[in-house]
């Protein structure tokens, strides 16, 4: 069964992705007094973790718990750092507490980091009575390949079915990747795409399709919405 979907065509991008979250927060602290979203890297969402700043400033930001769907195996000062862009961005600017964040250890052996983030989901859904952890809000990009999160086609992590959090090897960079899984990312409450519609038009359309080929077909919440922002501008 195919999840709720919307797709939202967006002349302004930036702040229609913003404005998107900042409802989704107030949502969610208005029902569980939590707010719980992970965010995406890549340099998509970058003008929008800045945007967002601004905009969400008076949020109660305490009520926040942030993690990260995907992240490199690189240090968090690394260029490549999904964390190091999502700081400076945003944690930085809005002051988010460290308290609120939940960084993934690039920086350690990818095994070991995975199962670290994995069990500390897993305690956070076992305190809330939860069997798996639920996000209020996961981001999401897409690749030119059809990737999402670090979820590439013919790798080992698509067909992951019981893990939540996996290192993934990426035979196309020759490296590992952190990421969360299709069980993970279903669970949530809401799921949203943020993508710059002018790069792959075709690619996004059959993904929405549900175009098996693509990783980013399997994306289709269990008990959720699904939203797509294509940026237009």
């Amino acid at each position: 069964m195919k999840a709720d979907r919307e797709i939202i065509r967006s002349a302004n991008f930036t702040a229609d992705a913003a404005n998107f979250i900042v409802a989704h927060a107030q949502k969610a602290l208005g029902e569980r007094n939590e707010f719980r979203i992970a965010l995406s890297g890549g340099n998509t969402p970058r003008p929008v973790y800045a945007q967002l700043a601004t905009v969400a400033r008076d949020l109660p930001w305490e009520l926040f718990r942030i993690t990260f769907g995907d992240e490199r195996c690189v240090p968090p000062d690394d260029p490549q750092s999904n964390f190091k862009m999502a700081r400076e961005t945003l944690f930085v600017p809005a002051a988010v507490p460290e308290k609120s964040i939940m960084r993934m250890r690039g920086e350690i052996d990818p095994q070991i980091a995975a199962q670290e983030y994995e069990e500390q989901l897993d305690v956070l859904a076992t305190q809330s009575g939860e069997p798996i952890y639920r996000h209020d809000l996961i981001l999401l990009g897409l690749g030119e390949d059809g990737h999402t999160a670090s979820l590439f086609p013919g790798t080992a992590g698509v067909e992951e079915t019981t893990r939540r959090v996996i290192a993934n090897f990426v035979p196309k960079f020759n490296s590992w990747r952190l990421t969360f899984t299709f069980p993970l990312i279903n669970h949530a409450r809401h799921i949203c795409f943020l993508v710059d519609a002018k790069k792959h038009k075709d690619l996004i359309y059959r993904v929405i399709d549900g175009d098996p080929s693509f990783p980013a077909s399997r994306v289709n919440p269990s008990a959720g919405g699904l939203t797509w922002i294509l940026g237009q501008g």
